[in-house]
């Protein structure tokens, strides 16, 4: 596991963003720029902050969530209360000296307080917003709540996901809210070079919706041209064969993709039925598409012959992509893991080291690192304020005396 660094310099550093919001799609963004070294303050609403601080599994030493751990990493907390007049001025304040306004709340609240884009980049025409909604900014249902599952389910992904003769599944994570997040940090990023030429900002509309239509390959046009609705086939792409998960002798499938031509044959030989590749039924990637499940059959007969970790190390060997099914210890205990530095200890805010997945993707030069594990509500206050807007100490006390801060 590598431990935590701090010295190499960032991409994002000059860069100022505020996150407002909540929950995951819009922070997910934030903590995208916030890996690569830009500047992200993250505005809470003061005493209870954002709901992902209460999200998920606790840690048994100190009883504290440990996703907020993740997702506000590299962030500094500011609370203030958008919902107050004098809130909603401070923002505008520190929105004149921002370069990205990340926001996830339902199209026309910013309106409602004053702070939409309009009047935000008239004192600041270089700013670029970033607006991440279930359904978009406008449309017909762009005023509807819109969580990952729901937009999921309409962005094609809950169709396809499980097996033919059950319900649809959901994966065990929020997808469609991470897809909208990278689709909100990789438009940011064209804004920002954009403004580089003009000296003018943007927005940036960032739906989870669209953000799962984009991945959906050509589910569209093979329904528009050829009448096909894609449909679920559980652990396998209909027609790609073989490329499945197969069972070994201890119990562990094996993931094997062996549908191209060349490493199909290499996959015969590893099997010991070299012949296989050609005959009728398996020499093409269309023949073998006919015959997926006499194919899957075979190998999952000679992968019963052999533990899981045999059967990774031999096709390793022979040149043929095969993994097992990880979990976290897996991950954990993984030499390639270690060596990339894919898992990288944190101190918490104990002081205690905390291993997270590290930052992706890797940049040769400048690449982004996690500097601090997600920060205590209202940690930063005092510092942005002050640095920011130059607050006197009374000022502060009186904003905070009211909750406002």
């Amino acid at each position: 596991m590598t431990p935590h660094d701090t010295r190499s310099p960032t991409p994002l550093s000059d860069i100022k963003v505020l996150e407002l919001g909540q929950l995951i799609a819009g922070p997910y963004c934030g903590q995208v720029l916030a890996d690569f070294g830009a500047q992200v303050i993250k505005v809470e609403p003061p005493g209870k902050g954002d709901a992902m601080r209460q999200w998920g599994e606790a840690d048994r030493d100190t009883g504290e969530p440990l996703w907020w751990n993740v997702i506000g990493r590299n962030k500094q907390s500011l609370t203030l209360d958008l919902r107050q007049p004098r809130g909603q001025a401070l923002l505008r304040e520190l929105a004149s000296q921002a370069d990205v306004i990340i926001e996830n709340f339902r199209p026309g609240t910013m309106e409602r307080w004053g702070l939409g884009y309009e009047e935000l980049s008239r004192h600041n025409p270089g700013l670029v917003m970033v607006r991440v909604t279930g359904f978009g900014q406008d449309g017909p249902y762009a005023s509807r709540a819109g969580f990952a599952s729901v937009c999921e389910a309409m962005g094609g992904l809950r169709h396809l996901s499980g097996y033919p003769d059950r319900p649809p599944v959901r994966v065990g994570i929020s997808l469609g809210d991470t897809l909208a997040g990278l689709h909100a940090a990789l438009g940011t990023m064209m804004a920002l070079h954009q403004r580089d030429r003009s000296g003018r900002g943007q927005v940036v509309d960032s739906s989870i919706f669209e953000s799962v239509l984009a991945m959906m390959e050509s589910l569209v046009p093979e329904y528009a041209r050829a009448g096909k609705v894609r449909e679920r086939s559980g652990s396998f792409l209909p027609k790609i064969a073989p490329s499945n998960a197969y069972p070994a002798r201890d119990g562990r499938d094996v993931i094997i993709g062996a549908n191209q031509d060349t490493v199909f044959r290499r996959l015969c030989e590893a099997m010991g039925q070299p012949r296989l590749a050609d005959h009728p039924d398996y020499a093409t990637h269309r023949a073998r598409g006919e015959h997926q499940a006499a194919i899957d059959d075979l190998v999952a007969a000679w992968t019963r012959e052999h533990d899981a970790q045999q059967v990774v190390d031999l096709l390793a060997e022979a040149g043929v992509p095969a993994g097992l099914v990880y979990r976290a210890p897996d991950m954990l205990d993984d030499p390639h893991f270690q060596a990339r530095g894919s898992i990288v200890e944190v101190p918490d805010r104990h002081g205690r080291p905390l291993p997270m997945q590290n930052v992706f993707p890797r940049l040769s030069d400048t690449p982004g690192r996690v500097r601090e594990v997600g920060p205590a509500l209202g940690e930063h206050t005092e510092q942005v304020l002050t640095g920011w807007l130059g607050l006197a100490p009374e000022a502060l006390d009186a904003l905070r005396a009211d909750g406002v801060i």
